[in-house]
């Protein structure tokens, strides 16, 4: 089994690991040991790990390293946005998933916290759904909220509009995506001292957004 020859490898790393045989499982072993990074297999029963990523990115920022069949299912992945922090395409190394999983936790130590994501004066609380600054709270709408939460809990990777279509509003989408340009500049004009000079919103020309902390 795939899970046992991880198991093996990493705890002969040194690391802690608890296995989950299944989805449902898997968001329960979450819950109750709070892990610091998860791997988890697409093809899993019940609950498909796909779904348990997005689940898991509902509640907090925790690490994610994707295990997927085929490489094209890691681009179907990247293209609907779930928000894992690496994929890995199996067959694969033990020792690369490994090195990958070192890796992952490292950056993992300067991400932010899972409930309060702080980047300069702004104070994003995900539990509270409140943003504040140091002019005070800021009034944004729900969809605002979720879309500046989206982007902060992955600071510096760039999205396509289609990806916040998909992983915001929650339509697998891929025409008139303006909504997101309208709402960016919203959001721009209450988060960003000067909107014309976004300092955390930041557009990639030709390919999207990114939140930089």
């Amino acid at each position: 089994m795939v899970a046992e020859v991880v198991e093996r490898y990493l705890k002969r790393e040194g690391y802690a690991v608890s296995v989950a045989a299944d989805g449902e499982a898997a968001l329960r072993a979450a819950d109750a040991f709070e892990p610091d990074l998860v791997v988890l297999d697409v093809m899993l029963p019940v609950i498909d790990g796909m779904e348990v990523c997005r689940r898991l990115r509902e509640r907090s920022s925790l690490p994610v390293i994707m295990l997927t069949a085929r490489a094209e299912e890691t681009d179907k992945l990247l293209g609907l946005g779930i928000g894992a922090d690496d994929y890995v395409t199996k067959p694969f190394s033990p020792r690369e998933l490994v090195a990958r999983v070192a890796a992952v936790l490292r950056r993992a130590e300067h991400r932010p916290d899972g409930d309060v994501i702080r980047a300069g004066e702004l104070r994003i609380n995900a539990r509270a759904r409140t943003v504040e600054d140091g002019r005070g709270p800021l009034d944004v709408t729900a969809r605002e909220f979720d879309l500046l939460l989206h982007l902060a809990r992955h600071p510096g990777q760039v999205f396509t509009r289609d990806q916040l279509m998909s992983s915001v509003w929650d339509y697998a989408y891929t025409g008139d995506t303006s909504t997101v340009t309208v709402h960016m500049r919203r959001l721009r004009a209450k988060v960003e001292r000067d909107p014309s000079r976004p300092r955390h919103l930041k557009t990639v020309w030709g390919v999207g957004y990114k939140f930089e902390p």
